[in-house]
């Protein structure tokens, strides 16, 4: 049997999913054909007809995949897996201290493309889907993503070699990429490239993470004053409602950005989202209380319901705890996606199934499909955590409030306090301090930020991006429109050679109604600003860090994010404050 695409998507008979299938912590040892088909026939089980890889060229796994779904078709020609075959796209330069985001790495992409034409025209029963970029074109992707264009003339090559026969006429393209890649977030991603590709492309495959979110944009997580008499239960299921709300708030961001521009109508399917099970860093605990089974099954449920209803694709991130993601770090969030162990055992979001006899006679490396914690509901239920009662995600926040001043009202002294000893408000100045405290907070534990004895440290990533920030504990931001033409004044000193951003941000990512502005210079050996070992004072205009701020709701009073040459070493700031 061969479906089209447009009966496969949308349709909740055919349920999608991420499949990577890597058992080991390298990729260089990846699963064998047997391996492979072990996990097909595990998927098929529990209802998939549609997976995603990732990448084409480099490791064997996509055209195993193939291989092994042809096989197991010519043996049992019911048997139905279609795939979405990602393209992995990076720029110029990728993975070096100086990516070139504007050009794009010719050789390796056009491997990737290659390839992929090949066996979409060697798999056509079974290829329906080509995702050109994974994540590729979002910006915190620092080590490689490219310009909305370079993903364009790729999208516009392959609709342009359909049209002319050269791969299957019914091969719908798009490109897989995060929310506001897609025009759901900041204004930093609209423009005219942008809106080409949503015409080019045949749907949009968008990714949403609430999971991440707990840590990086925590407000929407943590249990607010009316439910914190609820039960510890209570309060974890009412924050997944949360979490389904907030990714359904980016889907229709998306969405909105699209009718806005009255672009063309193009379906939205959702090509990752997911919940780990396991962390042992900033979403753990202690942390946001994020990662475990309980939660991801509500996740899990949740979203499923909401797309099988709305006629939405999800392809669930993912099918298999994958060790190779943070392999030097077993408990890491990254390597515990999976609805099941790299061992073969159904996590919790599963176990209905396992009782229902679903996987009976189906083995992974030879083991029976069993359930984890040994089927002990009650062990699982010990290890889960309620969401934090305050908003300090694990990370702690700033004491100095004006108490008589809410969120939102306009600032009107003249010097508005970050922190800095030296300038007290009293009935004789016109000094004030935040209206409520300040959230430290470490970007998705991509960096290392405290704030002691005055002094903020930020001790820099050397991820693919690192970002933190101190950031306003409340529902609305800081009115600072007074200060437009004031100053950001703050002494700083350091160790790292990078490349940084230093600012203010207004609104929220992911927020369409109050889209984030990223307000900034930057320092660094190359800058006009740098930074040394002994202290310097600096007076910033507003006027110079602003990039379009709502200056009436600044959510985050000071950031720091990386732009190059990660070294993983300090920035230490002190002193910050606001002044007219």
């Amino acid at each position: 049997m061969d479906r089209s695409p447009a009966e496969i998507l949308g349709n909740p008979q055919f349920q999608a999913i991420s499949y990577g299938g890597y058992r080991s912590t390298s990729r260089s040892n990846g699963p064998s054909i047997t391996d492979i088909k072990e996990d097909l026939q595990i998927m098929s089980a529990m209802g998939i007809r549609v997976l995603r890889t990732y990448n084409t060229s480099g490791y064997p796994f996509a055209a195993n995949t193939l291989q092994a779904i042809s096989e197991i078709k010519q043996a049992d020609p019911s048997f139905e897996m279609y795939v979405m075959l990602g393209i992995w796209i990076s720029c110029k330069n990728a993975w070096t201290s100086a990516p070139d985001h504007t050009q794009e790495d010719l050789v390796n992409n056009t491997r990737e493309i290659d390839t992929a034409i090949d066996l979409v025209n060697d798999y056509p029963d079974i290829v329906k889907f080509l995702a050109v970029g994974n994540e590729a074109m979002v910006q915190w992707a620092t080590s490689y993503y490219v310009v909305p264009e370079i993903i364009l003339n790729h999208v516009n090559s392959l609709q342009n070699l359909k049209a002319n026969g050269g791969i299957p006429a019914d091969t719908w393209i798009t490109s897989s990429d995060n929310f506001a890649s897609w025009g759901g977030g900041g204004g930093e991603y609209h423009n005219a490239d942008l809106n080409a590709l949503i015409n080019a492309v045949d749907f949009v495959s968008l990714h949403t993470y609430p999971f991440h979110d707990t840590h990086y944009n925590p407000v929407f997580w943590h249990v607010p004053a009316d439910e914190e008499n609820l039960s510890d239960e209570a309060k974890t299921e009412a924050a997944m409602l949360r979490a389904k709300d907030y990714a359904i708030s980016q889907y229709q961001a998306t969405k909105s950005y699209i009718d806005s521009k009255s672009l063309s109508s193009k379906p939205i399917h959702i090509g990752e989202t997911g919940w780990s099970t396991i962390a042992n860093w900033q979403y753990g605990n202690p942390g946001s209380n994020a990662a475990d089974e309980y939660k991801e099954k509500l996740y899990f449920d949740h979203m499923r319901e909401w797309t099988d209803q709305n006629g939405i694709s999800m392809f669930y991130f993912e099918a298999f705890n994958e060790p190779w993601k943070d392999a030097s770090n077993s408990q890491g969030s990254e390597n515990h996606f999976g609805l099941f162990t790299v061992e073969g055992e159904a996590k919790y979001a599963l176990w209905d199934m396992v009782d229902n006899g679903v996987f009976d006679g189906l083995t992974r490396g030879g083991s029976a499909i069993t359930k984890t914690y040994d089927g002990n509901e009650q062990a699982l239920l010990n290890a889960v955590y309620a969401p934090p009662m305050d908003t300090s995600g694990g990370n702690g926040s700033t004491s100095n409030v004006n108490d008589n001043r809410t969120a939102g009202e306009l600032v009107t002294e003249s010097t508005y306090v970050v922190d800095d000893s030296s300038l007290v408000p009293s009935g004789s100045n016109s000094i004030t301090y935040p209206s409520s405290t300040l959230l430290v907070n470490p970007w998705e534990g991509t960096s290392e930020l405290s704030l002691s004895d005055g002094v903020v440290t930020v001790t820099t990533g050397t991820g693919e991006w690192w970002g933190a920030a101190l950031e306003i504990e409340s529902s609305s931001g800081e009115d600072l429109s007074g200060f437009a033409n004031g100053k950001l004044v703050f002494d700083i000193k350091g160790a790292t050679a990078s490349t940084f951003a230093l600012g203010f941000q207004s609104g929220l990512w992911g927020n369409s109604s109050r889209p984030q502005v990223n307000n900034f210079v930057r320092f660094g050996p190359s800058q006009t600003r740098s930074i040394t070992s002994s202290w310097v004072t600096y007076e910033i205009p507003v006027s110079e860090l602003n990039k379009g701020a709502d200056l009436a709701d600044v959510t985050s009073l000071i950031y720091f994010m990386g732009v190059s040459s990660f070294d993983g070493k300090t920035i230490e700031v002190r002193n910050i404050s606001y002044r007219k």
